[in-house]
């Protein structure tokens, strides 16, 4: 398989130590991947870098040839968050907008923006609203089933870019509570900066012991890892354009070199599906692109050999 979709890594969702984070980045440098989110989307109190770490973390990988957007905090709770957007926009060139706030800060800005899935567009209008104000690129909320995906990506063909998220745990809520500093009986604002403790989230499970839910402060995730490298024939079909990949806290070079193999006819779906069974962070699921529960792992008629 030979496709012209890109691979994207997304912005970093948890909270990494300072040098975590450079090395981090400095290993995506050298990674096959095309386009790197850059950012604090999650907690405005996570600080390990500032917003010249940013900048010069996104001068270096456009000098190792990626296209670099910087993401908004996804909730704006203060008038020094909208101070740190604002700065953001200033010192960068792209911007993913993941707030209502954000997109009336850049709307028809030189170059567009990336309208994030944050933003729950759902329908041609949303889309439409969103391509009048200059968006580029719009990601797509992550339970969307494949019809609903393959008729907006149709919508807006050739004029926005489609990116779904394809690999790591699913960003499901937030809520101006944290949901980590409250699980050890800490304040928001006395957390302790606990998530830091926590590289891939802490994962909650229910009375009988099942695995439920990750919380990640303020940010909900699914406990199981979205994985749609067997699914992504299915995704070109559908007219996706930008393929995202989440940080994970191990493997994600690795991660990103099975779907580059996949995108370049190296290496078949099914086969790279199984070969992430060691890269994942936790297991696998893809139900919400099937219509089904998003924590399935739904067999594909062109893959069903992955799951057998």
């Amino acid at each position: 398989m030979t496709a012209s979709a890109r691979l994207s890594l997304g912005p970093l969702l948890y909270y990494w130590p300072r040098q975590q984070i450079l090395d981090f980045y400095d290993e995506m440098a050298l990674a096959p991947v095309d386009i790197v989110y850059l950012g604090e989307t999650v907690c405005a109190r996570r600080h390990e870098l500032e917003l010249d770490d940013w900048i010069g973390i996104g001068q270096r990988l456009r000098e190792a040839g990626k296209e670099v957007v910087f993401s908004s905090q996804v909730l704006l709770e203060s008038e020094s968050d909208v101070r740190r957007l604002k700065a953001l926009l200033a010192a960068s060139s792209g911007l993913e907008a993941n707030d209502m706030t954000a997109v009336n800060l850049v709307q028809r800005a030189e170059g567009g923006f990336v309208a994030g899935m944050t933003l729950n567009l759902y329908n041609e209008d949303s889309l439409a609203l969103m391509a009048s104000l200059g968006a580029r690129r719009w990601v797509a909320s992550v339970e969307l089933d494949a019809d609903q995906l393959g008729l907006l990506a149709e919508s807006v063909a050739g004029g926005i870019e489609t990116e779904v998220f394809a690999f790591g745990r699913m960003p499901l809520a937030y809520s101006a509570r944290c949901f980590t500093a409250r699980h050890f009986n800490r304040q928001k604002d006395g957390c302790q900066f606990v998530c830091r403790d926590y590289p891939d989230g802490l994962e909650m499970r229910t009375q009988e012991d099942e695995p439920f839910l990750v919380l990640n402060g303020i940010q909900t995730q699914s406990v199981k890892s979205c994985d749609f490298l067997a699914d992504i024939p299915e995704l070109l079909r559908l007219g996706v354009n930008v393929l995202r990949i989440s940080p994970q806290a191990a493997h994600t070079a690795e991660v990103i070199q099975l779907f580059r193999d996949v995108l370049d006819g190296l290496l078949a779906p099914h086969d790279a599906f199984r070969r992430a069974d060691r890269l994942r962070s936790a297991e696998p699921c893809n139900g919400y692109l099937h219509g089904k529960p998003g924590l399935d792992l739904v067999f594909h008629r062109s893959a069903q050999s992955v799951y057998g």
